[in-house]
């Protein structure tokens, strides 16, 4: 498989970086940005966003470490395949084309960051390539299967876009096309306790992006109250674990429900770091040397 570069990035790209167009599976070729030399690290942006969210992560990354952020399957500039089958969007599938382009652009072997829904993304690749991922950081989740039970109850309206998402297809995309500016603005709102990390011309990125990704969007959030949890669930019963090093970066919620995420990782992770913070979701924007710093010493064990 070959990949197209590009010799200028897109309004806005990450600064510094090479944008390629990289093959990954049969009729899919993501949207990458690389930037720097040395060990390769791959960062996965999550809900309602693009690579770009990696911009501040990456640039200090990039001195000493190959940084590879793409856009996932269905989101930004990378292909969006229509979901025939409810596989399309699996973490498994979306998993599959991270080995596929760390390994088209020279790595075998690679430490794997993933924010939100691409953390999601990290988690499955961590348990089926164990010996591709070298460590895996993730930032803002918890595993698909303990998801559904951490959002319950009252506390279950925070989550109501994995509710509405998980909907049979039809209603959910009219919906959210209807409004896609208020939809996914709503997000970027709420869940940002500093307006400034997310200036005017990113936040327009990311809209124009998510605008014309809905159907696959929704597929994405689909999978994961369906084919995710059954892969979830297939590994908690089989004993499949992360084998390398994990570091777990979340905010600090307090008495909310999954405030005692710690011990729930470690049914997943038995190498793990689990720190908090206190700034809002979008962390890489808020709060990006702490996301370096955890990354640098999560490298490092």
């Amino acid at each position: 498989m070959e990949r197209t570069d590009h010799t200028a990035p897109p309004d806005p790209g990450i600064g510094g970086f090479a944008y390629h167009r990289v093959p990954v599976a049969q009729a899919v070729a993501l949207q990458v940005a690389v930037g720097g030399s040395g060990p390769p690290v791959v960062l996965l942006h999550g809900f309602p966003q693009t690579h770009l969210m990696w911009r501040h992560v990456a640039a200090e990354l990039a001195a000493d470490h190959t940084v590879i952020c793409p856009d996932l399957r269905g989101y930004g500039d990378s292909d969006k395949p229509v979901d025939t089958d409810g596989s399309v969007y699996a973490k498994r599938t979306m998993a599959a084309d991270v080995v596929a382009l760390a390994r088209a652009l020279g790595h075998d072997k690679f430490a794997l960051v993933g924010h939100d829904r691409g953390a999601l993304v990290a988690i499955r690749a961590g348990l089926d390539h164990p010996h591709a991922v070298t460590h895996l950081a993730s930032l803002e989740v918890v595993p698909t299967l303990d998801t559904w039970d951490v959002l319950r109850g009252t506390s279950g309206a925070a989550g109501f876009p994995l509710y509405l998402m998980a909907q049979p297809p039809g209603l959910p995309e009219r919906m959210i096309s209807a409004t896609a500016d208020e939809f996914f603005g709503h997000f970027l709102d709420l869940w940002t306790r500093d307006p400034d990390a997310i200036p005017a011309g990113v936040r327009a990125a990311y809209l124009r992006a998510c605008r014309a990704a809905v159907p696959s969007i929704v597929a994405d959030y689909r999978a994961s109250a369906h084919i995710d949890v059954e892969h979830d669930t297939a590994d908690r019963r089989s004993g499949n674990r992360l084998r390398m090093p994990v570091a777990v970066l979340q905010q600090d919620w307090g008495a909310a429900p999954d405030a005692g995420t710690a011990e729930l990782w470690r049914t997943w992770a038995p190498d793990l770091v689990h720190r908090t913070v206190s700034c809002g979701h979008f962390m890489a924007e808020e709060a990006p040397a702490e996301v370096v710093e955890v990354v640098r010493e999560l490298l490092a064990r």
